[in-house]
């Protein structure tokens, strides 16, 4: 009950609260509008009356009419429109005034909604020097909320009236006699456009309201029930008298019952017995057993997120506030999309989590004896230890080439890829050497896993469609671009068939496949490839990765690449309560075979550390050995090339490229993100476009390091 109960009510809560907040500015605007109309046309009427005391009543519907439907001086217009409906015989719509004096008391109260004058101005207006404008917003707000919950009562009450009347009203009729029941409910309530229940429904239906209890969903079913009834009117030539109760039941909809309600005594209570609901802690996280997970990429993240209910406090430290989308970060680099689209802050993701905290540094150290994470001079204590650091480059030995080939694992490594290449293309325009403009143009890509490729492409496709009217002294189309596999083929993890496709792809977009080929020198004029000099402004490093230093911290044994191995459970052999998941561990969990470093497998190892830790802490039996199920992989050349291969399934050409914009798209954590990608991608797919073309970091530092090492060099 603990967990489901919460859960129901927080669904129930959000649901209504998305409701109320996507339909609420539209149904305002339209309620307005059509009040606005109605009233609009009675003042016409009037004006064109020989009566000489309508004047005064035309001039308040149309002067009142006007200030509505533009949402301005809102209260003041519904309170006189409502005063004249109640004095003025003529508005005595269908079969009363109470109907318009229920939607004028709205306004009156709780005002306009957010597409109205008064919205837009509230807040300038509170804070200019107009005399009185400070106390006549403050006197609006407390009248929303002092005065509104009555009026919500009022309306409960009034509807629920007006069901019973209509309802209960035939039987009424024959105690009473016609004549005293049609005095009693005349004014009141507009009985003969009221839905008609059976009595017995008719009663529970009215004592909800007046109790306030349950009223959204009731308020929600009787809406369906008046659609449904005023079609059957339409159908049969009568007139859709109920589908004017539909807007006092879209208000209890939207808004609910308001303070005095049962509903909101229940909520309350329920916040005190679960106080998640009231964004408090749901158990006190002192003497709980403490996580600390290092890293927030696939791995981490997921392994905090099905923590994030367990009886466990939760630490998150990363060096970065956001948690980056990773298999997308090429996209950054060709100008395809804007670092904000792939990455979204951490905090961001956890603030509902009430057992996690977020910590913004970088681990130095770890000292598994004590128990403690070294984050810069800090020691950050922990029970469980789960360490997700992931990967970065590895130039086998060569580190001096990392200042002229940058390999792509951070945002910062993409906006200086994306600077890199399209400062080429500008000096490449500035120049009038014939050679210089043919080293800048030249783009040589070293590794053809699937980063390799998926940058080769998009750099080449870049050069093709999207900037072919930008320049004047060349044509980008006349770039060159290289992809280096020391390997027989590209995507040496993919069926021969699949690979065979990638590279014909990339060399019908014009890029030159040099298979078989290792590269023996980087500098900051080109590339040594298999003893063939080649002059190159621009070189991007996609040929290896190494693990981050967990293995070294823990003093744990790894592999060639720093993988740490890990047991069945995913933890450090001698350390239970130390674990090692994605990138940075060696986990031969696949058919006995490594597990591969895939977001998918990442966040499989993070799910499963995660249950590991709930077992232990809840005293249940322990998980399994962890296994890695291999969803398939996916790898894209272009705007309408890509290849995937699953268990039994190989696509390539269009729909592997469909499949692999909509697993990618699924893979973004929020709903902005993958919005902004969508679009971003819709846009560049119809017009060619360039992109995110911003030339942003410090190119010149990049050519004083060219400069200098071709100083050296003479």
């Amino acid at each position: 009950m603990d967990q489901w109960v919460p859960r129901l009510v927080a669904l129930y809560t959000l649901l209504f609260r998305v409701v109320d907040r996507a339909l609420w500015p539209f149904v305002d605007l339209a309620l307005r509008l059509w009040l606005a109309h109605t009233f609009f046309i009675s003042g016409m009427m009037k004006m064109m009356s020989p009566l000489t005391d309508a004047s005064v009543a035309a001039a308040i519907d149309m002067g009142g009419a006007a200030l509505l439907a533009a949402g301005l001086l809102t209260r003041p217009a519904a309170l006189l429109l409502g005063a004249l409906a109640v004095m003025a015989p003529e508005y005595r719509f269908l079969d009363g005034h109470s109907y318009w004096v229920a939607l004028f008391g709205w306004y009156a109260i709780m005002g306009p909604g957010p597409i109205s004058m008064d919205s837009l101005v509230r807040r300038g207006l509170a804070d200019s020097a107009l005399p009185g404008a400070t106390r006549a917003i403050a006197a609006e707000a407390w009248v929303a909320s002092r005065v509104g919950p009555f009026y919500q009562w009022a309306l409960r009450v009034w509807i629920a009236a007006a069901i019973a009347a209509a309802s209960l009203g035939s039987s009424a009729t024959e105690v009473t006699g016609e004549l005293t029941t049609h005095r009693l409910f005349e004014w009141l309530v507009p009985v003969d456009t009221a839905p008609r229940l059976p009595d017995g429904v008719a009663s529970m239906v009215a004592g909800l309201l007046v109790l306030g209890l349950a009223t959204r969903p009731v308020a929600s079913i009787l809406m369906l029930g008046g659609c449904t009834m005023a079609m059957m009117h339409m159908m049969s030539g009568q007139a859709a008298v109920h589908l004017y109760w539909l807007v006092p039941l879209l208000l209890l909809v939207l808004h609910g019952a308001g303070s005095l309600s049962l509903d909101t005594l229940i909520v309350r209570w329920l916040a005190k017995r679960f106080p998640q609901l009231a964004g408090k802690k749901p158990f006190a996280l002192d003497g709980v057993p403490r996580v600390v997970i290092v890293g927030a990429g696939f791995a981490g993240l997921s392994c905090a997120v099905a923590l994030g209910r367990a009886r466990v406090s939760v630490t998150i430290i990363d060096r970065a506030n956001y948690h980056l989308f990773q298999p997308l970060l090429y996209q950054v680099a060709t100008a395809g999309l804007s670092p904000g689209d792939i990455a979204i802050p951490i905090r961001t993701l956890f603030r509902n989590a009430f057992n996690t905290r977020v910590l913004l540094g970088e681990v130095t150290g770890i000292d598994c004896e004590s128990g403690r994470v070294l984050v810069g001079e800090t020691f950050v204590p922990y029970d469980y230890l789960v360490l997700a650091t992931g990967a970065t480059h590895s130039y086998f030995g060569n580190e001096r080439w990392r200042a002229y080939a940058p390999g792509l694992k951070k945002i910062e490594d993409a906006t200086q890829i994306r600077c890199r290449m399209l400062t080429a293309f500008e000096r490449a325009e500035a120049t009038e050497d014939d050679d210089e403009r043919r080293s800048l143009l030249t783009f040589l890509v070293v590794g053809g896993g699937p980063t390799g490729v998926e940058l080769a492409g998009a750099i080449a496709e870049l050069a093709r469609f999207g900037m072919d009217k930008d320049f004047r002294k060349f044509d980008p189309a006349s770039a060159t671009v290289l992809l280096v596999q020391s390997g027989p083929r590209v995507l040496p993890t993919f069926p021969d068939v699949l690979s065979s496709h990638a590279q014909h792809a990339l060399e019908r977009l014009g890029v030159e496949v040099l298979t078989d080929s290792r590269v023996e020198d980087i500098d900051a004029d080109g590339v040594m490839v298999s003893g063939r000099r080649i002059r190159a402004s621009t070189v991007l490093w996609a040929a290896g990765v190494v693990a981050s230093p967990a293995a070294r911290w823990l003093n744990a044994p790894a592999d060639s690449a720093g993988r740490a191995k890990v047991g069945a459970d995913l933890s450090v052999p001698g350390r239970v309560n130390v674990f090692v998941i994605g990138d940075t561990s060696l986990a031969l969990a696949w058919n006995g075979q490594p597990v591969p470093g895939l977001a998918p497998a990442a966040k499989q190892a993070g799910a499963y550390a995660a249950k590991v830790i709930r077992a232990r802490v809840e005293g249940r039996a322990p998980a399994g050995a962890f296994v890695y199920r291999h969803r398939g992989s996916l790898a894209t050349i272009g705007r309408k090339a890509a290849v995937a291969h699953f268990v039994r399934v190989k696509l390539s050409g269009a729909p592997a490229w469909w499949l692999w914009g909509l697993v990618h798209i699924g893979f973004l954590v929020g709903i902005r993100n993958r919005f902004a990608t969508m679009l971003n991608w819709f846009w560049s797919y119809l017009s060619w476009g360039g992109g995110i073309r911003l030339i942003t970091g410090d190119a010149d530092e990049y050519e004083s390091q060219a400069s200098a090492h071709r100083s050296l060099r003479r």
